[in-house]
């Protein structure tokens, strides 16, 4: 079997590949537009990126409204101002959100058309250049072919994917990681962990995929705790951030399973930040998937544990699976209740996000047959566990 493998154009990270990168953008184009939150304006990580491009001779306008994850409207100003202050290319700095509303930004600038007209449909037409500088290790957007973007009429977090989508260039600086708060850190440390088990034990995984896969897990179980509780631990934010990637290449070239199905409905009709409801779904999903992915689980618990290595697979797989529960406490992952979801709200709104998150096709990767009654007891489950 022939298997396909895509990564971003060109990836600059270490010390100064902020710098660095600014001058690859010199062939990019004339005029940039940067997408950013108010967050990273206000912590000084948008100021560093406006001091390179002065000094490269780049002009440059911002768009900061991407004040939470990003919605269709967001995505209509963006590209409004991309085509009133006539950029040619783009930016983005942040976590996820904002390299996720670049993107969206850049297909409705070219094509003119709502970014929700092109839900399953692959969009591989040429998009403008664009840069992805994370400022949180996480969501590894800066190197995948998607992006999630809320639809606000219709309550749903719509996935969007294509081939052009894949930024042209990362710029893998941890040191914009310092300024993220603790309780960032962790959400975006379990989003990465999610992705990178995910692709590992999805039906489309792949050889190189499992590489990838296999040392970010192997990093965010070393390294996430001492990100979290060590803010200023530098070693460990500069093997989050390469994590962060690793695993961003993974599920952008094996995809996601039933978590992140499930998990883009709690996040669009709850609002809870996408690394949290991820987290909050890991067990109850994974326990669920076990009998199809023993195997696959084992191997990871092996590489986090070289003391598993004689146990038997499932014995390495319920260890792994006991060692992500135990990161989601080092990394005070929420309930549902503990993050103020109402029960009676959430079990009303059971039926719709079943439906929305196979229709999603996430889940249909998993090495089992799930179905909509499968999906509605996991979601039930949450509220059992508590």
């Amino acid at each position: 079997m022939a298997y396909e493998f895509s990564i971003a154009g060109k990836v600059i990270s270490g010390p100064s590949a902020l710098e660095a990168g600014t001058a690859v953008m010199k062939s990019f184009g004339r005029k940039a537009l940067i997408v950013a939150g108010p967050n990273n304006i206000r912590l000084g990580n948008v100021e560093k990126l406006m001091v390179l491009l002065q000094k490269e001779g780049i002009a440059y306008c911002i768009y900061d409204g991407v004040a939470s994850e990003p919605s269709d409207r967001m995505v209509e100003e963006g590209a409004n101002i991309y085509r009133d202050e006539k950029c040619d290319f783009l930016i983005a700095i942040g976590g996820g959100s904002p390299m996720d509303a670049m993107k969206a930004i850049a297909v409705t600038a070219v094509s003119n058309k709502k970014i929700g007209s092109f839900m399953g449909v692959s969009i591989d037409f040429p998009l403008p250049k664009m840069a992805a500088i994370p400022a949180t290790a996480g969501t590894g957007s800066e190197t995948t072919q998607f992006t999630v973007i809320t639809d606000l009429e219709k309550n749903i977090k719509m996935l969007i994917k294509g081939p052009s989508l894949v930024p042209d260039l990362a710029i893998l600086e941890s040191i914009l990681t310092m300024t993220a708060p603790a309780s960032v850190t962790a959400a975006t440390g379990m989003d990465a962990l999610t992705h990178a088990v995910e692709a590992y034990i999805s039906k489309k995984a792949q050889p190189l995929t499992d590489t990838f896969a296999i040392s970010a897990v192997k990093r965010i179980f070393r390294y996430l705790p001492k990100s979290c509780l060590e803010s200023r631990d530098a070693a460990a934010k500069e093997e989050m951030a390469l994590a962060a990637f690793e695993a961003g290449v993974t599920i952008n070239n094996s995809s996601v399973t039933l978590v992140h199905g499930m998990s883009r409905p709690i996040g669009a009709l709850f609002h809870v930040p996408h690394g949290i409801s991820n987290a909050m779904l890991l067990d109850a999903c994974f326990s669920f998937v076990l009998e199809g992915a023993c195997k696959r689980f084992a191997d990871l618990g092996r590489a986090v544990d070289p003391g598993l290595k004689k146990a038997a697979d499932r014995e390495a797989a319920e260890s792994f699976l006991k060692g992500i529960r135990n990161l989601c406490k080092i990394c005070r992952i929420p309930t549902l209740e503990e993050y103020g979801i109402s029960q009676k709200d959430f079990k009303q709104a059971i039926n719709k996000m079943s439906e929305d998150a196979l229709a999603s096709g996430s889940p249909q990767n998993s090495r089992v047959t799930i179905s909509k009654e499968d999906i509605v007891e996991i979601y039930k489950r949450l509220w059992m566990k508590e």
